[in-house]
């Protein structure tokens, strides 16, 4: 290896992007024997990773020159943890921005520039031994962003980019046999930095595992394995390609197990050269697929001339193809769907630097949440990602670490000009070619990836294409993916799909009826940032419905968001800007399904709904499995019938699921339902795992329908598999109170100014002063901290503020906060009498069956509406609420439309018969139950990074909020209602902009509503809720009971 000095200029040179970099391989690990592969420790492999001496310089001019010297000692240096980010280590600050450059605005560079000032520096020394026996050291670095300069011993080693994808260098020439001093420069940016525009937190650092390891004398350098299913899906056949490295080999013995280690085929290669093949075939060979992630284990074990054991590689193998046919991608014949999920590789502790704990419940998490496909946006993961999505079956799109966003898109508007990357620029096509390689060649022995991707989001031109067909030559089992040929069009045939991002489903349906050419998949969709996910389940009813419509992949899977502590010591996740960093896209990052620290939102239930493979069509008397898997058939799982009635447990059984197979219907008969009482049925039926799998256990819930119906009165007659009359929790009946007389009334004492109705145990306050309720006691106790009001907002969501519904409908924020009453009355005789204060209508005290009063309001909106609001207070002492606006011509629609109760902090329990457990909104309630749940005032709020509207329950029959205690109030209502009871109001809510800014809880705040608009979700940049979920600026009648207990 020739000497030679690493030069800064070439960090500006985007043809300059590797020196000395070893040609990229295969992921294979390699053992020195059977008992090293048994416990999965290498003695050929070594980790550096932990503690490294450590400098931070602000530019790489003040980095400390020769450093890499041996005569420069470094052990007085800070340390810092490898893996890590030098900004989560305290050097310098992590910075957000989505498709901005972090340094526009702090130096002028154009691309292939890179700043002179503002380019953090981190220079690392790692002091170690050779390890006894070794003759060759290698040096493999899996991910340093965005540049590194390798030195050993002083010696200039090489140089190389792309932040995602393995460096491995040659060390042996400059070894020495007492201690060795490894020296790595890392600069945060690079001529590479221009196409590493993705939409995450910007770092700097060597963020994924560092290690050396030597090569036995013969060894397998790269491995190509080639396992299609053959003889129409019956049968197997792997090729195996190896390249060699060192001298010949006498034997390899290559053999293939299933998956109870049965040996099902064997090869013996000898006087192996420099590169081999092996054929294996495999009769009735079981097949690879997310449903059934079959594999088949790969030994590779090789022997030097004198029959001594080199190396043994395992590797696992899945037989699957993956193809276009007739104009639709398939995967082992059969049509595929992609139920998918994009994901960035984030922690919010160590940010990238993941661990392979994090990575394996990522990958159940999906699996529990019916997921089926991840696009590993926007670069290639860490290597252990494409193992497990081989073992647990995920369909993967790898993507190339390519994305230029802010070269040709500036606001949101298409600005491609001269400065675009990487277009048609033959500066920029060998990089990102180079990238296209490494990638490919790193992970192009995984059943689990089944489409390469060119990048993202780097409009179009001559290079891309390049790679595209560098993708279909090399690799010609997979299909190649690239979505912003929607941008640029002159090289169509980039990808073999059409891919597009958040298109409405109307718009999918236009395209494709205009471009048959194409299967259509929504690389990205449903966009996740806070409460979002609404109207999700168009896209995948649209998959049953066009063929071409193969589905998408949601964006994201977590939350984008940083640890850390408030002023006063409290953990809180940060969103860019929180740490300084400007220019920043602030929240924007907060667009998971899952909240930073990997706990579920509930946006996630019905993601899982729409996701599952069967659909479940409930009825009295009879349930229809629908299965639109595509190799699984139903009788894998258990058939779990669960019957309530008015919320409470009657009946339920488990038994196997009959056969209904991919495609098909069965419609069974239900006779077994036991008789009920009059009410409300609801008859759940699910299947669940019969046992335990890698990623859920027994009992796991894979799909659900529910039926809801009304039964009028019969005679009970309850079958003997019914559960019995003692087993079921009575349901909660309440009785009026009585006035000391014993009589069903009221005692009403009619004042000047206030008017008391008595009832026994309580009081209702009005007062004609304030054109309101004032009071609301009960046992002695006010339930009312404030006056009811009527609310017509909510705390806008990430997604009203993108579309600027907030700036639209802002009237309605100031028609909830400011009112004033304009007409005051009570019915008297019979018919209703208006008053200003009620001793107009006499001063008296009288026993009545109930009072009604009814207060008109003049709302802050221009044109003037206003509302009307009538109170009937019955002898039970509960309060009928009723709440009617009636259209004025030129306001905008109605956030929402409820009626504000203000109570006790105390009041902190909820129970509830409605739709639940999470959360759900007109858009996104697909996969709520109706039940009877309990929860608190405080589990109903969500963890958005910005705080906004959360814990809506649809379909509410009934609802208490109470103290520990059981003390509170119950709301009902005979139409279904909107409620939430939470511990901040809608405008607390809207003013944070962190959950620290939320104020001490002094109130819980309960909302009853006749519906309020859907949460949208098409996208977070102007796309409205969809129309039918919106609520209109029409004439509105809310009616419910209020009731202490």
């Amino acid at each position: 290896m020739s000497e030679s000095r690493f030069s800064l200029a070439s960090l500006a040179d985007p043809e300059f992007f590797q020196e000395n970099r070893l040609p990229a391989h295969s992921d294979h690990h390699y053992y020195a024997d059977m008992a090293e592969l048994a416990r999965g420790e290498s003695s050929y492999v070594r980790s550096l990773d932990g503690l490294w001496h450590f400098h931070y310089a602000k530019n790489p001019k003040l980095a400390p020159a020769g450093f890499e010297q041996l005569d420069f000692d470094c052990h007085d240096w800070d340390t810092i943890r490898v893996p890590a980010h030098f900004q989560m280590e305290g050097y310098g600050v992590p910075q957000y921005t989505n498709q901005t450059y972090p340094w526009d605005g702090q130096e002028a560079v154009v691309p292939g520039q890179v700043p002179e000032h503002f380019n953090p520096t981190g220079s690392y020394v790692k002091y170690f031994r050779l390890p006894q026996g070794w003759e060759n050291l290698y040096l493999s670095l899996a991910g340093v962003e965005s540049a590194v300069a390798v030195y050993l011993n002083g010696h200039y080693v090489g140089y190389s980019e792309d932040s995602f994808t393995p460096a491995d260098f040659d060390l042996t020439p400059y070894l020495t046999q007492g201690e060795n001093k490894l020296a790595l420069r890392v600069f945060r940016f690079s001529s590479g930095s221009w196409i590493e525009d993705q939409d995450f937190w910007r770092f700097g650092g060597i963020f994924r595992e560092v290690r050396i390891y030597t090569k036995p004398r013969i060894h397998v350098e790269d491995l190509h394995l080639t396992a299609l299913p053959v003889n129409d899906y019956h049968d197997g056949e792997l090729t195996g390609e190896i390249r060699w490295s060192g001298a010949h080999a006498k034997k390899v013995k290559v053999s293939l197990l299933d998956a109870a280690g049965a040996l099902i085929a064997e090869e013996d290669i000898s006087g192996a050269a420099g590169e081999d093949e092996f054929i294996l075939s495999v009769k009735d060979a079981k097949l690879w697929s997310a449903e059934h992630p079959h594999l088949y284990k790969l030994l590779i074990a090789v022997y030097d001339d004198a029959d001594n054991l080199q190396e043994v590689i395992p590797y696992n193998v899945g037989f699957r193809e993956f193809k276009l046919e007739d104009g639709l991608m398939k995967i082992n014949g059969q049509r595929i769907v992609f139920k998918g999920v994009n994901r960035h590789e984030f922690d919010c502790y160590r940010g990238r630097a993941m661990n392979p704990a994090e990575f394996e419940q990522d990958i159940i998490t999906m699996k529990q949440q019916n997921i089926n496909a991840l696009r590993c946006s926007h670069y290639p993961n860490s290597s252990y990602i494409y193992e497990l999505c081989d073992r647990y079956g995920l369909y993967v799109i790898d993507e190339t670490n390519l994305e230029t966003h802010g070269t040709w898109q500036k606001n949101g508007v298409l600005a491609r000009d001269e400065h675009t990357v990487p277009n048609d620029h033959d500066e920029w096509q060998a990089v990102i070619l180079d990238r296209a390689k490494s990638m490919l060649e790193r992970d192009k022995n995984h059943a689990a990836i089944i489409i390469w991707s060119c990048g993202n989001e780097s409009c179009g031109g001559k290079d891309i294409f390049a790679m595209s067909e560098y993708f279909r030559k090399t690799d010609p089992t997979r299909l190649v993916h690239y979505e912003s040929i929607f941008w640029d069009r002159r090289y169509n045939d980039t990808s073999d799909m059409e891919s597009q991002m958040y298109t409405k489903v109307a718009d999918i349906e236009k395209f494709l009826k205009e471009h048959p050419e194409k299967p259509f998949l929504c690389c990205e969709y449903t966009h996740s940032m806070g409460n979002s996910n609404g109207g999700m389940h168009k896209y995948t009813e649209l998959t049953e419905r066009e063929p071409r419509y193969q589905g998408g992949f949601i964006w994201d899977f977590v939350d984008q968001a940083i640890a850390k502590k408030d002023r006063y010591g409290k953990e809180f996740l940060a969103y860019g800007g929180d740490f300084g960093d400007r220019s920043s896209d602030y929240n924007f990052s907060g667009d998971g399904i899952l909240y930073a620290d990997r706990k579920l939102t509930a946006k996630l239930q019905d993601v899982k709904f729409n996701y599952q493979n069967f659909h479940l069509q409930v009825e009295a008397d009879a349930v229809t499995i629908e299965n639109i898997s595509l190799f699984t058939d139903a009788s894998e799982y258990d058939l779990h019938y669960e019957l309530l009635l008015d919320g409470h447990k009657i009946w339920e059984k488990t038994e196997p699921a009959p056969s209904v197979k991919p495609g098909e219907k069965l419609r069974i008969e239900l006779s077994e339902l036991p008789v009920t009482d009059a009410g409300e049925e609801s008859l759940t039926v699910s299947l669940l795992l019969k046992e335990d799998m890698a990623w859920a256990k027994k009992g796991h819930e894979v799909a659900f329908g529910q039926g809801v119906w009304q039964v009028e009165e019969v005679d009970v007659l309850t079958p003997a598999e019914a559960v019995t009359e003692a087993e079921v929790s009575e349901p909660v009946h309440y009785t009026p109170h009585l006035t000391e007389d014993g009589a069903d009334s009221l005692h009403v004492v009619q004042g000047d100014i206030n008017l008391g109705v008595q009832f026994a145990g309580g009081q209702i306050l009005f007062s004609s002063a304030q054109g309101n309720i004032v009071s609301y006691k009960f046992n002695g106790v006010e339930l009312l901290e404030e006056m009811p009001r009527p609310s017509f907002w909510r705390a806008p969501v990430d997604n009203d503020y993108g579309c600027r519904r907030d700036f639209a409908v802002a009237q309605w924020k100031l028609a909830s906060l400011y009112r004033r009453c304009v007409k005051k009355e009570m019915l008297a005789d019979g018919k209703w009498q208006e008053f200003n204060w009620f001793g107009q209508l006499g001063i008296k005290e009288y026993v009545a069956d109930e009072v009604k009063v009814r207060f008109t309001y003049e709302l802050a909106t221009q044109p003037v509406a206003s509302c009307q609001i009538t109170y009937t207070v019955c002898a039970d002492g509960s309060l009928k609420t009723e709440l009617d606006y009636e259209q004025v011509k030129g306001l905008p629609e109605i956030p929402d439309f409820a009626m504000l109760f203000t109570l006790p902090a105390d009041y902190s329990e909820l129970r509830y018969y409605g739709y639940g457990p999470q959360a759900n909104y007109a858009d996104r309630q697909e996969g709520a139950k109706l039940g009877l749940y309990k929860s608190t005032v405080q589990d109903e709020m969500e963890d958005y990074l910005l705080p906004q509207e959360c814990g809506n329950h649809n379909g509410v029959r009934w609802l208490e909020v109470t103290d520990k205690r059981g003390r509170g109030v119950r709301i009902s209502g005979d139409i279904p209602l909107a409620a939430s009871a939470l511990p901040y109001s809608a405008h607390e809510l809207e003013n944070a902009r962190h959950s620290y800014d939320l104020p001490q809880v002094h109130h819980t705040f309960l909302r009853v509503s006749a519906g309020q608009c859907g949460v949208g979700g098409d996208d977070t940049w102007g796309a409205p809720v969809l129309d039918e979920y919106r609520m209109k600026n029409e004439t509105m009648h809310l009616e419910f009971s209020l009731k202490a207990i």
